[in-house]
């Protein structure tokens, strides 16, 4: 039999687990990284615009590198999941989006030690991190979402409430019930990115590597579950 390995990215645990990164993020680069958004490009774009408007042009620079790396981190999730998804794994070791959430650990480790002076580069890297897991990590239970923004979720889970309070149909509530979770943890996420970084400063950002850590490792433990289901096949 065939072996799959992508619905392991699926899992509730995991993607509660990377949208709290996610929020976290997104509150870091604002409060600790000089005020841009690394997560959602489009408060982004809007800034960029502005400062165009007005002429600010070492200010639109600033805005517009992190666009640029979101874009970077899309084209490198596609370069590692086309160069490794179709290997044996035992050529590997991993599946292709533990490498993703590797690269991102290693890189938010480094920026964890970068000072202030050196912000716009950051703000770069991070979004380049949320690029690479945004669009490597793209379901929950079957279900489109993001880990690394919140429109999306909110559009998709009014969406199934409203088809509940019509047709009372129980996988629109459980999907409901999903997207209303995540936008709760990108929540949990941002508050918990604020205080952090409130007390600890550009290494508060460590804690987002202990997170992925756990993503990494549930990764691991889910693929060898369904292993076993598939030998027990």
């Amino acid at each position: 039999m065939k072996k799959t390995h992508g619905q392991m990215s699926e899992s509730f645990a995991l993607s509660a687990l990377l949208t709290i990164v996610g929020g976290f993020l997104d509150a870091y680069t604002y409060i600790c990284r000089g005020g841009v958004f690394a997560n959602a490009q489009t408060g982004n774009i809007v800034l960029l615009g502005l400062s165009v408007a007005e002429r600010r042009w070492s200010t639109a620079v600033r805005y517009l590198l992190p666009i640029l790396s979101f874009a970077v981190g899309v084209i490198l999730a596609e370069l590692i999941r086309e160069r490794y998804r179709r290997m044996p794994q035992s050529e590997v070791g991993m599946h292709w989006r533990q490498i993703v959430i590797l690269a991102e650990i290693v890189l938010l480790a480094m920026v964890a030690f970068l000072p202030q002076r050196m912000n716009t580069l950051v703000d770069a890297v991070i979004s380049c991190v949320c690029a690479l897991q945004v669009h490597s990590f793209r379901k929950v239970r079957g279900s489109a979402f993001a880990t690394t923004m919140c429109t999306g979720n909110l559009r998709s889970g009014t969406e199934q409430l409203m088809i509940w309070l019509r047709s009372r149909d129980a996988k629109a509530g459980r999907r409901a019930g999903i997207y209303g979770a995540i936008l709760l943890l990108f929540s949990i996420g941002a508050v918990l990115g604020g205080i952090s970084a409130a007390k600890l400063g550009e290494k508060s950002i460590l804690l987002c590597c202990i997170l992925l850590l756990v993503v990494y490792a549930i990764m691991f433990a889910e693929e060898e579950q369904g292993e076993k289901r598939r030998y027990r096949m």
